[in-house]
């Protein structure tokens, strides 16, 4: 070393665009500044929120998203530099839903564990978000979940079937699906612009959706793409987390950012199995020591609820109508939802195989909204039940995600009705 000041002093003044909310990192010796910031393009960083005062908080346990670099000089003068940058990710249970049991999976997987004792395998077939199948997945357990919705089972198959084997692929994805162009009207723009989504973030969920298809390696990594495009979507909706209708007036605000899923190690999810069909269906074509029911309580469909986000996840791009602009869902109508609902539930009981059943239901049985009544008395639960063997019943008090004001006086309960298959 001459001691002169060298390409550091020269350098050191450079910065990399959105990194480390403006602070200077130093580049490599005769690199330009398109040429240090090009392999951040490919890591599945999302510039915006990699620092500074609009990042998110990061889950518990998530590394910094900067670092500051070591910038060592070697004999010959020149400039090493790492600058480490991780990705944004998303969780299984980081949504808005609709009678979401995130908060109450420790009283239910408690309640199951003291009744059960030791067992191999759990079926959810109305699983929903899939809080309650992550709560009991293992590398020792068979978990077996399913929703109906096929925007519910990209986010199932994600995080209880995938593994973190594509990682590095999806990362790279993501990056190219995040940096699109999207100044075009398309399908969702026409339809969802200016209403649930500003127009320049419905423009971009289009362009992201329909480049999907042409990004995505295999099936596994498209459902990937879509949950992580489902995920980003709700958390700009101008909604209060359904799209039954929206706010007027409000933001919407900030560019959509699409995110990593935190996913599992190969062997935690290599004995489930992950569905989209009808829950009476299932129950037919499959057996485990344990079966979790959470069907719908009322007559809110959840389809009609979910229809945007079930649109962008099929992306056949039907016809739609009405304020919501809402497509066809004759064929996703659930039973529980109608005045059949009790015989449905007797149905999906006397062909269950399994050794223990456990029913979901909450105590919404007079409510103001007579919409928001539950489809089923605890006396005919109670008898569907009994059919296959004694029934206990457990309960919690919290206050649930609801549509809006429920008129419950008391506090809200959730119920837990347990059945050891006689």
């Amino acid at each position: 070393m001459d001691g002169s000041p060298g390409p550091w002093a020269e350098r050191r003044s450079r910065r990399l665009p959105g990194a480390c909310g403006g602070r200077a990192l130093p580049e490599p010796a005769g690199a330009s500044h398109a040429q240090a910031a090009k392999p951040l393009e490919a890591s599945g960083v999302v510039r915006q929120n990699a620092c500074g005062p609009g990042q998110s908080p990061l889950p518990r346990g998530e590394p910094p998203q900067c670092r500051r670099a070591v910038a060592p000089v070697t004999p010959a003068g020149s400039l090493q530099v790492q600058a480490t940058l991780a990705p944004l990710r998303f969780e299984l249970k980081s949504r808005r839903y609709l009678g979401c049991k995130a908060r109450i999976t420790g009283f239910i997987h408690d309640v199951i564990k003291r009744t059960c004792g030791s067992f191999d395998s759990f079926c959810d077939p109305f699983a929903g978000t899939g809080a309650v199948s992550q709560a009991f997945n293992s590398d020792r357990m068979r978990v077996i979940s399913n929703d109906h919705l096929f925007s519910n089972y990209v986010a199932l198959h994600t995080f209880l079937k995938a593994s973190r084997a594509s990682g590095a692929r999806l990362s790279e994805s993501i990056a190219r699906l995040n940096s699109l162009p999207a100044d075009a009207d398309n399908y969702f723009s026409r339809r969802y612009g200016g209403t649930f989504f500003t127009m320049a973030v419905a423009r971009k969920i289009g362009a992201i959706r329909d480049e999907i298809e042409a990004v995505a390696a295999d099936k596994s990594e498209k459902y990937a793409l879509i949950c992580s495009l489902l995920y980003a979507m709700d958390r700009l909706a101008n909604t209060v987390g359904h799209y039954d209708a929206y706010r007027r007036g409000a933001g919407g605000g900030g560019p959509l950012d699409m995110r990593l899923p935190r996913l599992e190690e190969p062997r935690v999810n290599a004995k489930n199995r992950v569905y989209s069909m009808d829950a009476n269906d299932l129950v037919r074509r499959i057996s485990a020591d344990v079966l979790y029911l959470d069907p719908p309580y009322n007559s809110r469909q959840y389809c009609d609820t979910y229809h945007l986000l079930e649109n962008t996840a099929v992306w056949k791009k039907p016809e739609t109508r009405g304020k919501a602009q809402k497509m066809d869902r004759s064929r996703l109508k659930s039973r529980y939802c109608l005045k059949g609902a009790a015989a449905a539930l007797d149905d999906l009981i006397t062909h269950a195989d399994c050794r223990y059943i456990f029913l979901s239901y909450n105590n919404t049985s007079n409510m103001r909204d007579v919409r928001s009544n539950s489809r089923i008395g605890d006396k005919e639960l109670k008898g569907i039940l009994g059919k296959r063997g004694r029934v206990t019943v457990h309960r919690t008090d919290y206050r649930e995600f609801s549509a809006g004001k429920t008129g419950l006086r008391s506090r809200h309960a959730e119920r837990l009705f347990a059945c050891e298959v006689s």
